[in-house]
């Protein structure tokens, strides 16, 4: 995407991301501290931005990272770079933090994750929820919500998978028309076309299941031959300057009811 989008004018890329985003020239004038004639002129190739006004702007528009390269070609100045000690040292330094909020997580199932849904790392709870998913999904990358749906990932063992399935389809729906990622689209492409459950609708299931359930869509996952019950609660690093950090998300699986509470701690002592 941001080869595609490098031949396009700085106004041009501006006026399509407030458009998306839904902001007058007005409303976003006045977040990132300018003047809706000052914000026209720029949209218009009248004026040039600062490096700095170009940075409010990304931020405000809530432009993902990974695009902003783009929108500072196009307003003639140098993307972020670095060179390959520094993308060591950041990368070292992310996976270090990381691995400390996964461990924090504990006896708690918890994942990292990149942008695309792919497995960065995993504490070591999630062992029981991988289990019996063919080699063919565990092979890098693996993604984790092909995982989860495809017919030979953790899918069968979800005992909520229509209700599952409808939460995770809307969320990646929702992912792919912020940040216009391709990648994403494809993926929700990919996965809408796993077979779909047949059996009772969500709010059938969650009305029998009692009013403490309409809160949050659980998950509900069959392991050695107990239900396990999940409220899924997500982590982002938000002081994050690098993007080796500020993209990763913190995926982690806390119980859903005393039961599974227990079992967790239990399976955490054997370990």
């Amino acid at each position: 995407m941001v080869t595609e989008r490098s031949s396009s004018t700085f106004g041009e890329m501006l006026r399509e991301w407030r458009t998306r985003r839904r902001y007058s020239q007005l409303a976003l004038a006045l977040e990132a501290g300018t003047s809706a004639r000052h914000l026209s002129f720029l949209e218009r190739g009248r004026s040039n931005p600062s490096r700095d006004m170009v940075r409010r702007l990304a931020e405000h528009l809530e432009i993902p990272i990974w695009q902003r390269d783009a929108l500072l070609l196009a307003a003639g100045f140098a993307p972020v770079g670095r060179n390959a000690a520094q993308l060591e040292a950041a990368d070292k330094a992310a996976r270090a933090a990381v691995d400390l909020v996964l461990g924090g997580f504990e006896p708690f199932p918890a994942i990292a994750l990149d942008r695309h849904w792919n497995l960065m790392a995993l504490n070591r709870a999630m062992a029981p929820l991988l289990s019996g998913v063919a080699p063919h999904l565990l092979e890098p990358p693996v993604n984790v919500l092909r995982a989860s749906l495809h017919p030979d990932g953790v899918a069968p063992r979800i005992v909520n998978l229509q209700e599952w399935r409808v939460h995770v389809l809307g969320r990646l729906e929702r992912e792919a028309a912020h940040t216009e990622d391709p990648a994403l689209a494809d993926l929700l492409s990919e996965l809408s076309g796993y077979p779909a459950p047949s059996g009772r609708g969500p709010q059938e299931t969650r009305d029998e299941e009692g009013p403490d359930s309409i809160l949050a869509v659980p998950l509900r996952i069959e392991t050695d031959g107990q239900v396990l019950s999940f409220i899924s609660t997500t982590t982002v690093f938000g002081t994050a300057v690098d993007v080796a950090l500020a993209e990763v998300t913190i995926e982690c699986f806390l119980p859903g009811d005393e039961a599974t509470r227990v079992a967790l701690q239990g399976m955490a002592v054997d370990r």
